[in-house]
């Protein structure tokens, strides 16, 4: 790891730091080196902080021990995969706010993978949304097709249990860090993950989740992925956001129908009347599929 890897890598354990602070640093100084040797008053003038904060910022900064928090990574199987790094997918450095750097468990070599679906739905997804998902996912990855989703209960869940229990790959992109998963009843399925997929997160494993964390990470989720399948989502359903990401990424949205009477169905159903592709079977996403 050279020393801008270090330098960003220390940036992900600052408490308070922002995308928007790292995104003023790096623009300001792109290999990092000055910022070991900042005042408080160059980075206040960066960042438009306060001299107070900057302050603590960089009394934070430079406590950290790059070689500790390497170190603490190897241990727990982890790794930081810097924004210049080559193992850093293309596609989210597209996006209008990429992670300045993702930190992974599992196989790294998925992140190469083109071929990927974004599952997002309910969270109280129900017995027919994982009956649809387990009619759907087993054609999927018999395509060699990555199961890309958010590790949420409900419809994220289902969509990674059914991935791995048709031997495919799926990748699980969660909000706060490793060391504070939720919800907590997927533990088991993120340490199945971790062994058998990818897990991802923009924070460091000591960050604890926030709410604004979750709609902030379906933009990774839609950015990994070549289209999106939308199961199970109320009208004013968290899912109709990684819709929106996936239609400001031009990639492909399928939708399940369900229940007229059920309201799981509305959002759904409202996204098919705006154009989303019907999905009866996989073949509706494979036929569908924008050729590249």
């Amino acid at each position: 790891m050279d020393d801008t890897a270090k330098n960003l890598l220390k940036l992900q354990y600052c408490s308070g730091i922002t995308w928007k602070d790292q995104y003023s640093v790096i623009k300001y100084n792109p290999d990092l080196s000055r910022l070991p040797h900042m005042t408080a008053g160059e980075l206040a003038s960066i960042t438009n902080r306060s001299i107070k904060q900057t302050e603590t910022l960089l009394q934070q900064f430079n406590s950290l021990s790059d070689h500790h928090l390497y170190s603490s990574l190897q241990n727990s199987s982890a790794i930081f995969i810097p924004i210049f790094d080559q193992q850093y997918p293309e596609s989210l450095k597209r996006l209008p706010q990429p992670p300045w750097g993702l930190f992974a468990i599992g196989d790294v070599s998925l992140l190469s993978k083109t071929n990927n679906l974004a599952v997002v739905g309910a969270r109280n997804g129900n017995q027919y949304g994982k009956e649809v998902l387990q009619m759907i996912v087993p054609a999927l990855v018999k395509k060699n097709i990555s199961i890309v989703s958010g590790l949420a209960r409900g419809i994220d869940a289902f969509s990674h249990e059914a991935a791995l229990e048709a031997c495919g790959k799926t990748i699980a992109v969660i909000a706060g860090g490793f060391n504070h998963f939720y919800p907590k009843e997927n533990l088991k399925l993120a340490q199945r993950i971790s062994k058998e997929g990818l897990i991802l997160s923009e924070y460091a494993p000591d960050k604890k989740p926030e709410k604004w964390q979750f709609p902030a990470r379906n933009r990774i989720v839609s950015g990994l992925s070549k289209g999106i399948l939308v199961v199970q989502a109320a009208k004013k359903s968290g899912s109709l956001i990684t819709v929106s990401f996936a239609l400001e990424q031009g990639i492909d949205v399928f939708a399940v129908p369900g229940p007229i009477t059920h309201k799981l169905s509305e959002g759904v159903h409202s996204l098919i009347g705006d154009g989303a592709k019907i999905v009866h079977s996989a073949d509706d996403i494979l036929s569908g599929w924008r050729q590249e």
